[in-house]
């Protein structure tokens, strides 16, 4: 069976007081990340009206992948990290892709 791409949903909250901290970690996992194999997309996103509070929108190429992701040097060197500078666990929700692309741009199948 052809592994499928998955998406995830990251939610961080930063302790009060260490957002800028907390922005410049999260920021610093963009990069290497993006050279990751299998990853297809990894933005991070800043709430408007909470300033406290980060959001990562990924997209990867399979489970195995993401995975990998999960044991990288600069994922478990910031959740070390994690009781000095966020509020409560990281919320992570894995999704799959119902819709196809080419629906979405109301092209068919």
């Amino acid at each position: 069976m052809k592994d499928k791409p998955i998406t995830v949903v990251a939610r961080i909250r930063a302790k009060q007081g260490k957002e800028a901290q907390v922005r410049e970690a999260l920021l610093g996992l963009v990069g290497p990340t993006h050279a990751e194999a299998g990853c297809l997309q990894y933005d991070l996103h800043q709430s408007k009206l909470d300033p406290a509070l980060f959001l990562f929108y990924e997209n990867w190429s399979s489970q195995k992948a993401l995975d990998q992701h999960f044991k990288t040097p600069h994922l478990l060197a910031l959740g070390a990290k994690a009781d000095v500078l966020f509020a409560e666990p990281v919320s992570i929700t894995a999704w799959e892709m119902i819709s196809s692309p080419k629906a979405a741009a109301g092209l068919s199948s």
